[in-house]
């Protein structure tokens, strides 16, 4: 049996408010193998944004074990996840986080360029023709519409075919029409690099695309 991508064992988060510590997470454990897609869902509040953080490592577990791909994120410093991240890992976010002042195509060929990758701008070039932006190479953010911002964003996460890619609300700022297109696009280029998928949504029309969904409820799987 093969090891999993993910292993999550009594994995908790507790930020500090200005009322003090606050628990995000409690005692979250699971497992996700090679080549699942995972949708991770449940009412505003319930802690999916923050699973999903703390598997990227973008916030560190305060209890608990992470593990991805055998490594262990909790014993990280920010350096080391940061290199994990860019080798390893496709994020995309709801809110793009394109860089406004580069091309599409420059945002695009930043990470690999990080990455050492020697034709960065042809596999950059690449993958906004993937997802259907050869065209808006040379465009800035500010000149596209969300949709395509989103595109870009996603060209950008898979551009480096990671084994790992995470989604938060992918679609949460886009119309019906955008989000759908987007949807398609994730599971496709999904496929297409054969990455583990693990993503946050609000829609159950993305989740029933999932093979497993799994649902989180005050901080904990329900």
């Amino acid at each position: 049996m093969s090891n999993p991508i993910f292993s999550l064992k009594d994995a908790a988060l507790r930020l500090n408010g200005n009322a003090g510590p606050v628990e995000i997470l409690h005692d979250i454990t699971l497992e996700v193998m090679a080549g699942e897609s995972i949708g991770l869902i449940g009412p505003s509040g319930s802690g999916k944004s923050s699973l999903l953080m703390i598997m990227g490592g973008l916030e560190q577990a305060t209890g608990g074990s992470v593990h991805a791909m055998g490594q262990d994120l909790t014993a990280m410093n920010e350096d080391a996840l940061a290199r994990f991240r860019r080798d390893r890992m496709g994020i995309v976010f709801q809110s793009f986080h394109l860089i406004p002042t580069m091309t599409a195509l420059e945002n695009v060929a930043t990470p690999l360029e990080l990455a050492g990758h020697e034709d960065a701008f042809t596999r950059a070039e690449k993958a906004l023709e993937a997802v259907g932006l050869g065209a808006r190479a040379s465009h800035y953010p500010a000149q596209m519409s969300g949709g395509e911002q989103q595109r870009v964003a996603l060209a950008r996460a898979t551009a480096p075919r990671p084994a790992i890619l995470l989604a938060d609300e992918p679609t949460g700022n886009l119309d019906s029409t955008n989000g759908e297109a987007i949807m398609n696009l994730l599971f496709d280029l999904r496929d297409q690099h054969g990455s583990t998928l693990v993503l946050v949504t609000h829609s159950d029309a993305l989740a029933a695309r999932c093979s497993r969904v799994i649902t989180l409820r005050d901080g904990r799987v329900a």
